[in-house]
């Protein structure tokens, strides 16, 4: 039997009357609602994949996009600078009138930008995924204001293995212990601005916790005649070169064996799905700081 109409047998082919085709069709746009996005950075490597693969997409529909004032893209029409085709959205310099009718903004930007694209999108009550990295503590608590007033998630990457990455490294540190020394290896393209990576940065958090290290005994680099390893430290180094996407390696290493756990990026694709995700994951949630884990793992028992 149709659930929407109880007395028409699917089975016998019999013709559902036309009103019961319309409920029908619009029942099944309600179910399946586009979401509305909007996008920061528009004329950036990430805005740009997260424009082409949103307008890919039967579940996306781009409806603004900007950029800092006086960056070349403005005036262009976004899907053109994304290289997906036009969309009809034109790049403007206007935060405001770009969330005008989103359901989520999107930014991959700087820091000082998203804080201020962070007060536009309290204003109009519009939920955020933030990937900007290099965020110092005023902007972390920035963050943490705006959750209690809109949902939003802030990720250092947002990619299903980098998360993954980050259950699996501090399971190892904790399961090794003090015998293994912790060294961090991140690598970029030499257009990336910060340094460590968000995500080096994420990484260290967890293994030092994992391990019982203090941050604090952290060594970014290594340079001099008396460079000896410290006990107790892990070290983070960060490379720049060519057109590196990402990649991320957590070496623990002791006397006879080296473990090592890596992670490479080929595309910022994975990135840009794993935000469009994230957006998606957001729509009808209460206000708060949700995280990737949220997004991509079930909730343990």
């Amino acid at each position: 039997m149709c659930h929407v109409c109880p007395e028409v047998s699917i089975n016998s082919y019999t013709l559902l009357p036309v009103d019961s085709l319309l409920f029908f069709c619009k029942l099944t746009i309600m179910n399946e609602k586009i979401i509305r996005v909007a996008v920061a950075g528009a004329g950036g490597r990430m805005g740009g994949r997260i424009i082409a693969l949103a307008s890919e997409s039967s579940e996306f529909k781009v409806i603004g996009a900007f950029e800092a004032s006086g960056h070349p893209v403005i005036g262009r029409d976004a899907g053109i600078v994304a290289g997906c085709g036009e969309i009809k959205v034109v790049i403007t310099s206007d935060c405001t009138r770009s969330l005008e009718g989103a359901d989520v903004l999107i930014d991959f930007t700087s820091p000082s930008a998203t804080i201020e694209h962070i007060q536009i999108a309290l204003q109009h009550n519009v939920p955020m995924v933030i990937g900007t990295t290099g965020l110092e503590k005023d902007g972390e608590k920035i963050i943490e204001q705006a959750s209690k007033k809109i949902p939003l998630i802030a990720a250092p990457n947002m990619s299903v293995g980098v998360n993954l990455l980050f259950r699996i490294a501090p399971l190892i540190a904790e399961t090794l212990g003090e015998d293994y020394d912790i060294e961090i290896i991140e690598a970029h393209h030499n257009k990336k601005k910060d340094a460590p990576s968000g995500t080096a940065m994420k990484l260290l958090d967890l293994v030092s916790s994992a391990a019982g290290i203090e941050k604090e005994n952290s060594v970014f680099g290594r340079k001099g005649l008396d460079a000896k390893r410290k006990p107790r430290e892990i070290g983070v180094h960060a490379v720049r070169a060519g057109d590196i996407v990402g990649e991320h390696t957590v070496i623990f290493a002791t006397t006879g064996e080296r473990i090592e756990v890596t992670h490479r990026a080929s595309s910022r694709d994975t990135f840009a799905l794993g935000a469009l995700r994230a957006a998606k994951f957001l729509i009808g949630k209460p206000a708060g700081k949700y995280s990737m884990a949220d997004v991509l793992f079930k909730k343990d028992n």
